[in-house]
């Protein structure tokens, strides 16, 4: 009995020791401050805002009459429909990339020589082109650029890898291929929203890694840049914030390390490996990188350690956060003063670049 209590607490002591070195990753605790660039510092939340937080209850409220089973095809659905885009001034024009389907977004001022992949966001399970044509024609617009929207492959049904490859491919087709057919393009930029941003960043470090075209620059909006759920905002801004918090508070009372082992399996890659935690990897050598982050938000910690890495490798990244804000709150920009400030923003950041 004493020679299996051993064995026991063997085996889990190398199971403890395997996650903290395999699938954790380093401590990023160095890379916790400073915050950044503070906007929205010196005024409380508009009231649009804080209409925007009461509506957001009404998503938990009617998820809780869909059987659990059909959870995911009625968020997908929700997301395709929330946010239409009303401007008839704005062409689109649907694309294949390569073989990845998406959409050219162009704003009446768009120039097809600029050129900006977006990857939206959806926790790599949902959104698409449509979800988020409302954002994506205002990056046209404050870019002065023609955006390719790609709807990339999107988990459970493929697997983590298979949207990656999208991004990749996507970008590579975009340096020669313009909205009016076959053209280099003068300028190129990448950008993304949470699990987008994710993709985005993912995205400048293979590029670099495989001496492609660069672009001119990159957006990253609240990303999701640490896999091995690390961040301390995950829990300390889990009642902070309104988007993500009740969506994932079932997550969070599940201890870390099965999460991590769910992880591995589920993505058929380390929790800690670059290609899907960005901040994991060599931050040196990127183009210009500007991240906004909310300082409510459960990632703004995911969003904070990357930049301040970045920046310690040498690479030029900037951090912009907002008190208050949800999640994503660009996306919300017709209605939110503070989504209509971040973009502008943007604009200068992009258009700076020609």
């Amino acid at each position: 009995m004493t020679e299996f209590l051993i064995g026991v607490v063997a085996v889990l002591a190398v199971l403890g020791l395997f996650q903290i070195f395999f699938l954790r990753g380093p401590d990023l605790r160095a890379f916790d401050g400073p915050v950044g660039q503070r906007h929205g510092v010196d005024r409380p939340p508009s009231a649009e805002h804080g209409a925007l937080v009461s509506s957001l209850g009404g998503i938990s409220v009617a998820l809780k009459s869909v059987p659990r089973r059909q959870h995911l095809a009625w968020l997908r659905g929700y997301m395709d429909t929330a946010f239409p885009l009303d401007d008839p001034s704005v062409r689109i024009i649907p694309a294949d990339a390569g073989g990845v389907p998406g959409e050219w977004v162009l704003a009446p001022n768009a120039d097809p020589e600029r050129r900006l992949l977006y990857i939206h966001g959806g926790a790599w399970t949902m959104g698409s082109p449509t979800s988020h044509r409302r954002l994506t024609a205002k990056f046209s617009e404050v870019a002065d650029a023609a955006v390719l929207a790609i709807d990339y492959r999107l988990m459970p049904e493929h697997p983590r890898m298979a949207g990656i490859e999208d991004c990749r491919t996507a970008w590579r087709w975009m340096t020669d291929h313009g909205p009016e057919g076959a053209a280099p393009a003068r300028a190129m930029f990448v950008a993304g929203d949470s699990a987008g941003g994710n993709l985005t960043l993912s995205l400048i470090a293979w590029l670099r890694d495989q001496g492609l075209r660069a672009p001119d620059a990159a957006v990253a909006l609240s990303p999701a840049t640490d896999a091995t759920l690390g961040s301390p905002s995950l829990k300390g801004n889990l009642e902070t914030d309104p988007m993500l918090g009740p969506l994932f508070k079932a997550l969070a009372r599940i201890p870390r390390t099965v999460l991590l082992w769910g992880g591995w399996a589920q993505n058929r890659r380390r929790p800690c490996h670059p290609v899907v935690s960005p901040v994991f990897g060599d931050l040196s050598g990127l183009p210009p990188v500007l991240v906004q982050a909310s300082e409510a938000e459960m990632l703004f910690d995911d969003a904070r350690r990357y930049v301040n890495k970045a920046v310690a490798a040498g690479s030029p990244a900037t951090l912009q956060t907002w008190p208050h804000m949800v999640h994503v709150w660009q996306l919300f920009h017709p209605d939110l003063p503070e989504g209509r400030e971040a973009l502008r923003e943007i604009g200068a950041f992009l258009r700076a670049r020609p």
